[in-house]
């Protein structure tokens, strides 16, 4: 399928910079891929369907990588990427139809990938291309932060004719999380603005009384705003104002990286299948599998609550991130296995066995309710002053011990 999509080529320099940078696995960069050929997209078409050929053509991952981001490099008339026909919400198929329209999101997102690329092009020697993913990062940013900023939140986008989304002067849609949460997720926002923006998304879009998360609201229903497909859902439903539970992972992902611990675990407790399942009405409620994630919960009555598209692996894969990495803290530099805990004050211990290829590390982490700041970890014993383990593959076991002494809980 060949679309005029605005994000998801994008992924491929991020994934490949998540690989890269956790593993130090460079040679994957020399890897030769084909290309596929198929007829350009014609201007007017929203998409078509297509059995693409192998192209004779073909280049390094790297490269693959570089014209990903050239190609995302396009900008409207606020200095914003152009949203196409939809980014990360494909739903939002007619915000720039005419070609115009821009996303507040992917400015955020893209600012992610040049960054990130950024630090690969350097390990390449690239030295030329990572300064020009600074210089575009920076211009990124100043432009977000002009143009972007709604006056308590971030907006979403901006429709071809320049007239905002996700702003407070919507009728609907007035505020969309992932704008919020990237800002913090990509370090591009404001940091002011950044907690100004997941105190919007707390008071708005989290529903506490349903344990659900929206992904934005008031949903899509009878303005004059036409967004796309999207308004073709029911209002509460999938995108259209439910819990998107890919969104709402970000969201949880966001307070963890801004230390509010008692918001991000408070998330995930809304989030976990789990405990949608814990009680009979609540089972009758769900009514699909609590053992996977939901795609979507609905936010309309007389279904809310209800679970929709198990078995997600998108939703699957963040939540694994966000426990492990977001609110465990582990986080994995090549060799090194580094700790960056975000708990809740009622959490006094907790144990990770770590398989490093053929070693396994058995960390056992300890929180105390008093203390300066610091932390502390050993390694059979020994202190380790980077606050890291360093990771060897000598088939053994080892036994870690990490102190936490928050300054205050």
């Amino acid at each position: 399928m060949r679309t005029h999509c605005s994000d998801d080529y994008l992924w491929l320099p991020l994934t490949t910079c998540r690989y890269v940078l956790s593993t130090g696995d460079t040679g994957v960069l020399d890897e030769l891929i084909h290309f596929v050929e198929g007829r350009p997209i014609n201007p007017k078409e929203d998409s078509y369907y297509d059995l693409p050929s192998r192209s004779g053509e073909a280049a390094s991952l790297y490269e693959h990588c570089v014209r990903a981001i050239l190609l995302g490099l396009s900008r409207g008339a606020h200095g914003l990427p152009l949203i196409g026909s939809g980014d990360w919400n494909d739903g939002m198929n007619l915000v720039g139809e005419h070609g115009a329209g821009e996303s507040v999101w992917l400015g955020f997102f893209g600012y992610e990938v040049l960054m990130q690329f950024a630090k690969v092009a350097r390990t390449r020697g690239d030295v030329s291309f990572a300064e020009r993913c600074h210089r575009e990062a920076a211009q990124l940013r100043r432009n977000i932060e002009q143009h972007g900023w709604d006056g308590a939140w971030y907006r979403r986008a901006y429709f071809d004719d320049g007239s905002p989304l996700g702003s407070a002067s919507n009728p609907e849609c007035q505020i969309d999380s992932i704008a919020q949460s990237w800002s913090v997720l990509s370090g591009a926002g404001d940091a002011k603005r950044s907690r100004m923006a997941m105190e919007a998304v707390d008071k708005h879009l989290v529903r506490r009384e349903h344990a659900l998360i929206q992904l934005l609201d008031p949903p899509f229903d009878t303005s004059d705003l036409n967004p796309g497909y999207i308004k073709g859902y029911v209002p509460g439903v999938r995108e259209n104002g439910g819990q998107y539970t890919h969104g709402a992972i970000w969201s949880a992902m966001a307070f963890a990286a801004l230390g509010d611990s008692k918001h991000a675990w408070e998330l995930l407790s809304m989030i976990n299948p789990v405990n949608h399942a814990s009680s009979p009405d609540g089972i009758a409620t769900y009514k699909v599998e609590p053992y996977v994630v939901a795609a979507d919960v609905y936010a309309l009555s007389p279904h809310i609550g209800r679970g929709g598209w198990t078995w997600y692996t998108g939703s699957a894969g963040w939540l694994y991130r966000l426990i492990v990495e977001s609110l465990l803290g582990l986080m994995l530099e090549k060799d090194k296995l580094r700790f960056a805990p975000c708990l809740p004050a009622d959490c006094k211990s907790f144990k990770v066995h770590y398989r490093y290829r053929e070693t396994v590390y058995h960390i056992a982490v300890r929180q105390t309710h008093t203390g300066n700041g610091e932390m502390r970890m050993t390694v059979d014993g020994v202190a380790q002053h980077d606050k890291a383990i360093t990771l060897v593959d000598d088939r053994k076991e080892h036994s870690v011990e990490v102190e936490i002494h928050p300054a205050s809980i």
